[in-house]
């Protein structure tokens, strides 16, 4: 069974998101990339699949400008067999990446497909749903854990109320949460050996997508900033002014 993995190219967590002078979107120039946390840990479990013997390849697609190749080499250098770089100049919107997905889908036919369940930086938490619904498949999402079962996977997912487990028919798309596992740490002989696996570079026209936008961005700005605290005398203080200065009881 083949594993596909969506990888994405995001800002550092680390990293303190600044917004650019005009206001026209996040400042992204001279500032460090990594790949998104929730989509390590898609690879980690994917990886363990094919450690388990219950996948025989793991492929690592991402979608996005040139630089996305370094993501994929990340994740060639945790384990995965080989990578796809989409490449678009233009950042798509979370449909036109399930599309894009889809399509790869039909090319390489996996019984698996992971995805982070979303990325830190639009937050969107919606490709993995329009995927499985653009290929009719079953989909178990925020996956606490995984566990194949012949031609079913039993994904046990969080839940407002705690844990529910799904038995999904393969093939399915799942998305990952952050219990889910620990991700490994690339080795330097493995970062080494992911420079020579192969790598297949399609551009969404190649594909039949169009990644057009849909939704046109007026402006972004920086949350107010937080005021200070007070510390009250008592409990009736601290009514008194959720009640009248709050307003929130």
């Amino acid at each position: 069974m083949k594993v596909l993995v969506a990888v994405k190219r995001v800002i550092d967590y680390n990293v303190k998101v600044r917004v650019k002078a005009d206001r026209s979107g996040v400042e992204t120039t001279n500032v460090k990339m990594s790949m998104n946390p929730f989509d390590e840990i898609a690879v980690e479990e994917a990886l363990r699949m094919r450690e388990a013997g219950t996948a025989s390849e793991v492929v690592a697609v991402s979608i996005g400008v040139q630089q996305c190749q370094e993501t994929i080499r990340t994740a060639l250098a945790m384990g995965a067999d080989r990578g796809i770089l989409v490449r678009s100049d233009q950042e798509p919107e979370p449909l036109a990446i399930a599309k894009i997905l889809a399509a790869l889908v039909e090319r390489e036919q996996p019984g698996i497909v992971i995805a982070g369940k979303q990325g830190i930086d639009g937050d969107h938490s919606q490709t993995g749903q329009m995927l499985a619904a653009l290929l009719g498949w079953a989909q178990g999402t925020f996956a606490y854990r995984l566990e194949v079962e012949g031609e079913h996977l039993a994904c046990t997912r969080e839940i407002d109320g705690g844990l529910e487990t799904l038995r999904l028919r393969m093939p399915v798309v799942v998305t990952t949460d952050l219990r889910l596992n620990e991700p490994r740490f690339a080795s330097l002989p493995n970062i080494m050996r992911a420079k020579k696996k192969p790598m297949d570079t399609f551009t969404p026209e190649d594909l039949g997508v169009d990644v057009t936008p849909r939704v046109k961005v007026l402006e972004v700005t920086e949350p107010p900033r937080r005021e200070a605290g007070v510390i009250v005398e008592n409990t009736a203080v601290l009514l008194e002014k959720l009640r009248n200065e709050a307003k929130v009881i």
